[in-house]
């Protein structure tokens, strides 16, 4: 097969079945796990759809994240301006240096000292739909805010400017966006971040923000790095959530006896393991992980030559009969926390214990509160995210 024949990555989604992975990678799994594929610059680079694979190569230090080696498969054109977004796009030793400067205000205890802050504004959100007019849309009035809220309070972000960020993240995120459009959107947030750092300097509270800024001070950290950071941050810390809340609200009417068994059972466990399982299930992050060999690795029965890239699709490693049973199936009740949901390896997902404790609260909550929350149009009629790197849907209308 030449290389115009190869198949084009992302692969489109079966509009009758907007919650499960594309039909093309359903089949590259079962005929094809490790093959070739061509990205939207005429590329090519590996397509791994198996789960066991993906961790093995998520694993391997022979694999690079650094999205400026040679043959790294990019998502869209690098951005104009220069500038990263954190450390996720880079390798040890600069991304364990990095990571390791917040990971405490992330770190299970500390998270879980936020939970009674998380559960205020859930319901002080729900107290305001409950008081507003039907039908409302659940992403505007509930889904968006809660996690801009909470990552608003963790990183000393005033929530009075969320429109800003998020409609700047929005252009980062679009895959369609231009890198000047992406370039002029991540140095508005940057150039916002950066003086917002330097009031935390001069007038130091208790955030995450001021924390980089005392590094910066120290010379510890330099107020580009920290500048790239604190999006890294503001944007991971609100889309990702956001988008799961809405998406799994969706799912969960549209499988309304999972829906009754977390909301009538009651009982904690089950939550748990609902949010769990809305992560395996759904997979919001459907551009697949993108790394480049730095060596030649034997998997599968392949060689990846060095300075080839790899596209490890986690949406449809959650769908891997051989890691979870029935994969196409919805069960609140599976134990899915080994899911690829937040990767895996050095560059797993920093933030998950605050996402986790989010989606507990949000789906433990929600329904409980509004027992008659149902759909205010047609599943065909929902506009889902198709174009950008977070997969959710625009608008949620609902009712109760």
């Amino acid at each position: 097969m030449t290389e115009t024949q190869l198949p084009e990555y992302p692969m489109t989604r079966a509009a009758r079945c907007p919650f499960d992975p594309p039909p093309a990678l359903r089949d590259r799994q079962r005929d094809e796990p490790l093959g070739k594929v061509r990205t939207w610059d005429g590329h090519t680079a590996w397509l791994v759809t198996r789960y066991a694979d993906q961790r093995a190569l998520l694993a391997d230090p022979r694999v690079s994240a650094d999205v400026t080696r040679p043959g790294y498969p990019l998502t869209a054109p690098l951005r104009t301006g220069g500038g990263t977004i954190g450390f996720i796009l880079m390798d040890d030793p600069e991304h364990a240096r990095l990571r390791r400067m917040v990971t405490a205000p992330f770190a299970i205890r500390r998270v879980r000292a936020l939970r009674p802050a998380i559960q205020q504004i859930v319901d002080d959100l729900i107290d305001g739909m409950l008081a507003g007019p039907r039908p409302v849309d659940l992403v505007e009035a509930f889904a968006l805010p809660v996690p801009s809220l909470v990552i608003c309070r963790l990183l000393g972000v005033p929530y009075a400017d969320h429109e800003f960020f998020q409609s700047n993240s929005r252009i980062l995120i679009r895959r369609t966006a231009t890198p000047d459009e992406r370039g002029a959107a991540f140095q508005a947030i940057s150039d916002y971040l950066d003086d917002l750092m330097a009031a935390k300097i001069a007038s130091p509270q208790d955030d995450l923000l001021s924390e980089l800024g005392a590094r910066v001070s120290a010379g510890e950290l330099t107020r580009r790095e920290a500048a790239g950071t604190g999006v890294l941050l503001l944007i991971a810390g609100h889309e990702t959530t956001a988008n799961m809340i809405a998406l799994g609200t969706l799912a969960l009417l549209e499988h309304p006896d999972q829906l009754a068994l977390l909301r009538d059972g009651g009982d904690p466990a089950v939550v748990d393991s609902a949010v769990e399982e809305l992560l395996r299930y759904l997979n919001i992050t459907h551009n697949g992980r993108r790394r480049v060999a730095l060596e030649d690795i034997e998997i599968g029965g392949y060689t990846i030559r060095a300075g080839e890239g790899l596209i490890l699709a986690n949406d449809i490693a959650n769908r891997d009969p051989d890691a979870f049973t029935d994969p196409d199936t919805l069960d609140v009740r599976r134990d899915a926390r080994r899911h690829v949901a937040f990767g895996f390896g050095v560059h797993q997902c920093l933030g998950q214990p605050l996402a986790r404790t989010e989606l507990q609260v949000v789906y433990g909550t929600l329904y409980r509160r509004i027992p008659g929350l149902r759909l205010a149009t047609t599943l065909d009629r929902i506009p889902f995210k198709h174009d950008g790197a977070v997969y959710g849907v625009y608008e949620l209308p609902v009712t109760w």
